[in-house]
């Protein structure tokens, strides 16, 4: 009996994934090139004339694609590709109509411009230096591409004179919205390790970043004096996904944090405005919530969007001084401003931490300003500055950029500036120093997991890393393509972890158990930050902001 119902279950099994291959498509093609023939692992996108909504698949080992009948409407559809070396030999377009299936197949040729095609990963691999000179430019991208620096004439003194300029400009900026930082603030734009040198040490790094910087731009020519490398396309279980992008109304909105919440709306922190926006999924929609200004004056925008136990959302302010929340039952804003005797032109809110603010009332803040933690009891307006810590071995300041709550509200804190991993006790205030093995890994954002373990993003260990206090113990990943410098981590309700970052425009999921990993190519540049996971379906749906694009990005695995 029990052989004749594992039977029947495989036998389901089977004829439910056959029904699924076999499921109607609106949209199907090939994809050659005359040097490769059929080409597996280019990313295809449709979007419909008018739409704000871009549909992409990516080709398998026989060159073909496939877009699903429930992705595409009726419609006239242009098409685009994403393949690293190729381009589209011609102008694609596709007439989509209801219960049929298209057939629109794309040639690829060599591409005339392929430096205006390569990810910030690809061209550090490209570039002559050590990984110590090229993670010097991990800072800048945070702003801008890197073709605006290798396709600079810049000097050395040029540079230099770059450098003062650039640390003045608040760290959401873009070159559509800049930003000046106000009085004595600046940005650290030396790799993170400020607050382990000395100021005759620091400016020579900078002028030696600044000397190679010249070394490998257009200085010396019109075109750069190195070979130009690429990563390669993906191939099996990496081309089985579906993506869709939204765009966003306007082209200056940056959306850092993305999260989805229990009612399945989609949710963005704006890093360069004061609005927390929701997008709705089904129609991409967007409605804007706008936060009042705390401090007139000062750089607007918001980083680390969190939501707290009854589903309200806060945002972390940065320059205005303080932090919000958005009540979703009633669409009003409340904002707490941190108390002015503390505050200086430095003042920066970068992360707020409501997630377990249940057990005792208080909500963890970051104040970048000295590396300062503070503490906020939202019902009374009181606040708590908890001060600077440091690593009490190196002796230095502990930077953290991320702090999470665990679930008795302790705090993790993840040293942006060593390898350090911290535990604050609420009660106690004592800390609890872990260090990663992966020397100055750099700790960045992560999540705590319903066993209380961190799962974190190692950006210059180019790793995940898991701490579970309880154990003691401490596990890391290394990412297999170079350069790809994780941002940040969250686990799904299967046990695997995603990352993403600003390098090279790929999704990265590890299984945890097996330590395989798999990479997901985007249609588009996609300089991305947070990055969410939404496992109430099957698989789960990952989801993310595209910061530099105006646009939220979903990743949905076929497996």
């Amino acid at each position: 009996m029990q052989k004749s119902l594992l039977l029947a279950a495989s036998v389901l099994a089977l004829m439910t994934g056959a029904a699924a291959a076999q499921a109607p498509a609106a949209l199907t093609g090939s994809v050659t090139s005359a040097k490769e023939g059929a080409m597996e692992g280019v990313v295809v996108t449709a979007k419909k004339d008018a739409s704000t909504i871009a549909i992409s698949v990516a080709t398998d080992n026989r060159g073909h694609y496939s877009f699903p009948a429930a992705k595409l409407d009726a419609g006239h559809y242009a098409l685009t590709i994403r393949a690293i070396g190729y381009d589209l030999d011609r102008a694609a377009a596709a007439d989509v109509k209801s219960g049929a299936t298209t057939t629109a197949n794309l040639t690829l040729a060599p591409t005339k411009n392929l430096a205006a095609q390569l990810s910030h990963a690809e061209w550090l691999i490209s570039m002559p230096g050590t990984d110590q000179q090229k993670k010097f430019l991990l800072s800048c991208n945070s702003c801008h591409s890197y073709q605006r620096i290798v396709n600079s004439r810049h000097d050395a003194d040029e540079f230099m004179q770059v450098f003062n300029r650039m640390s003045g400009y608040y760290p959401g900026s873009t070159p559509l919205q800049p930003q000046r930082l106000i009085g004595t603030a600046r940005r650290n734009l030396g790799g993170g390790a400020g607050n382990a040198m000395g100021d005759t040490t620091l400016a020579n790094r900078m002028r030696g970043a600044a000397e190679w910087l010249a070394s490998v731009n257009l200085h010396n020519g019109p075109e750069h004096s190195y070979p130009l490398h690429t990563l390669p396309r993906p191939t099996g279980r990496s081309t089985h996904f579906i993506v869709t992008e939204y765009d966003l109304p306007r082209k200056t909105i940056e959306p850092h944090d993305v999260i989805v919440t229990r009612d399945g709306q989609v949710w963005y922190s704006d890093f360069g405005a004061l609005f927390i926006g929701r997008m709705d999924p089904k129609t991409g929609k967007v409605t804007e919530y706008p936060s009042p200004k705390i401090k007139e004056g000062f750089p607007v925008g918001t980083l680390d969007l969190e939501e707290d136990h009854d589903g309200n959302l806060w945002v972390a302010m940065m320059y205005q001084g303080g932090v919000a929340k958005f009540d979703r039952k009633t669409g009003k804003v409340q904002t707490w401003s941190v108390p002015k005797e503390w505050q200086t032109d430095a003042t920066q809110q970068s992360f707020v931490s409501p997630t377990s603010m249940q057990v005792d009332g208080k909500v963890w803040v970051k104040n970048s300003d000295h590396a300062q933690i503070l503490r906020l009891e939202p019902a009374t307006g009181k606040w708590e500055n908890l001060g600077t810590f440091t690593d009490p071995e190196t002796k230095k300041n502990i930077g953290s950029y991320g702090i999470n709550a665990d679930l008795k509200n302790n705090l993790y804190m993840l040293d942006f500036n060593s390898g350090d991993l911290g535990i604050l006790d609420a009660a106690t205030k004592k800390l609890r120093i872990f260090r990663t093995e992966i020397p100055n890994s750099r700790p960045r954002r992560g999540r705590v997991d319903e066993q209380n373990r961190l799962w974190f993003a190692e950006y210059d260990g180019n790793a995940i890393g898991m701490l579970d206090p309880k154990a003691e113990t401490m596990k890391e990943w290394r990412v297999p393509a170079e350069w790809s410098n994780p941002y940040d981590v969250i686990v799904d309700k299967n046990g695997d972890a995603w990352t993403a970052s600003m390098m090279n425009d790929r999704v990265v999921r590890l299984n945890t158990k097996t330590g395989q990993f798999t990479e997901y190519l985007l249609p588009n540049p996609t300089n991305i930050r947070r990055v969410w996971i939404d496992n109430s379906t099957t698989p789960v749906t990952f989801w993310a902001g595209s910061n530099h694009g105006a646009s939220i990005v979903k990743l949905e695995p076929l497996d």
